[in-house]
C-alpha cells in the first residue's frame, strides 16, 4: 500500500514508519529497501484487501496523476464489504489500475461490487500481440451510414488497410439488405474514401488482438489500455453491426474527464476537435 494512517494522518511510507491500515485498523510496516518500490505492508504478511495486487511504478506513476486523497480510497457496499480502490473520485467514480492478469470471476466480482467503475490495464506485456490498422470514420456520421467494413486481423492484411461493401449498393440488389446481413458485394478499399475518412476521424481504428486476455473483451466497463504511449486505448464496438474497434484517447483528455464527470461512461465520451490526422 502507499498510505498508513500515522498520527492520525495518511503518510506515504518510511524508513522505520509504523502506522494503522485506513481499512482495518491492523499495524502496518513501512518497507524502505533500495531494490523495492516504498510501500506499507501488513504485519505478520495479513492483507486485508484479497484483490490487492503489489504495486509497480506504473501503478504509482498513474496513482500520481490524481490528488493523493483520492489514491487506496476504501469503498463499502451496503452489505458491509470494504475494498481499497485504486483511485475512487468525489464524484462516485472507480478508476482500477490492473497490471496482472485476471479472472473471469475476479472481474465480474469487482465490477458487480464497485459498479459506477473504468479499468486501465497494463498493456505493454502483450503489445506485440496488439496490432492497430486504419482509421475509422464516425460512426455517426453520414459516412459511415452506407460502409460496411469486413472485419481486419493479422492474416488478412488486405482487410487490415480497409475493405468495406457499400450498403446502398446492396439495396439496389437485394432490398431489405442490412449491415448486420451484408457480406458478400462489390468490394471497395479505403484509399477509395482516405480523404472523408480523415475529416470525420474521431480516434476509431480496427484492430486484431493475436491471443486477446478475453476477460477485458467481457467486460461490462470501460477498458482502457496503456501501451506507454501518450494515448490510451479504449476497446469499443463500431456502430449496430458491432465491429470490433479502439478508440485512441488522450491520456489527458482521460485524466480530466475522469476528474470531472459523474459516470464512468461518460468518460471521453465525446470526441471532437480533438482529433486531428497523425496526432499520434
Amino acid at each position: 500500500m502507499q498510505y498508513a494512517v500515522v498520527g492520525g494522518h495518511r503518510l506515504e511510507p518510511f524508513r522505520g514508519g509504523r502506522g494503522k491500515c485506513p481499512i482495518c485498523g491492523s499495524v502496518m510496516i513501512a518497507k524502505c529497501g533500495p531494490r523495492i518500490l516504498h510501500h506499507w505492508s501488513h504485519f505478520g504478511r495479513r492483507n486485508c484487501d484479497a484483490w490487492w495486487e503489489s504495486e509497480t511504478i506504473w501503478h504509482r506513476d498513474w496513482k500520481s496523476q490524481f490528488p493523493a486523497d483520492w489514491a487506496e480510497v476504501h469503498h463499502q457496499a451496503p452489505d458491509g464489504e470494504i475494498h481499497r480502490a485504486d483511485i475512487k473520485t468525489p464524484k462516485g467514480i472507480v478508476v482500477e489500475i490492473q497490471h496482472s492478469p485476471m479472472s473471469d470471476a475476479e472481474r465480474i466480482s469487482r465490477e458487480k461490487f464497485y459498479k459506477n467503475m473504468v479499468w486501465i490495464i497494463d498493456g505493454r506485456v502483450f503489445k506485440r500481440n496488439f496490432d492497430i490498422y486504419h482509421m475509422l470514420p464516425n460512426p455517426n456520421s453520414k459516412l459511415a451510414e452506407d460502409i460496411v467494413w469486413i472485419k481486419a486481423s493479422r492474416p488478412m492484411q488486405g482487410a487490415a488497410r480497409g475493405i468495406f461493401f457499400k450498403l446502398t449498393e446492396a439495396l439496389q440488389c437485394t432490398p431489405g439488405a442490412s449491415k448486420k446481413t451484408l457480406n458478400s458485394g462489390m468490394m471497395h478499399f479505403f484509399n477509395e474514401i482516405e480523404r472523408d475518412v480523415i475529416l470525420e476521424f474521431r480516434g476509431h481504428h480496427q484492430y486484431d488482438w493475436v491471443r486477446p486476455r478475453r476477460t477485458w473483451l467481457d467486460s461490462s466497463c470501460p477498458v482502457y489500455i496503456d501501451f506507454g504511449w501518450d494515448c490510451l486505448v479504449k476497446l469499443s464496438l463500431y456502430d449496430e453491426y458491432a465491429l470490433p474497434c479502439v478508440v485512441l484517447v488522450s491520456k489527458f483528455q482521460f485524466i480530466h474527464d475522469a476528474m470531472t464527470v459523474s459516470h464512468a461512461s461518460e468518460i471521453c465520451g465525446v470526441l471532437d476537435d480533438l482529433w486531428t490526422i497523425g496526432r499520434y
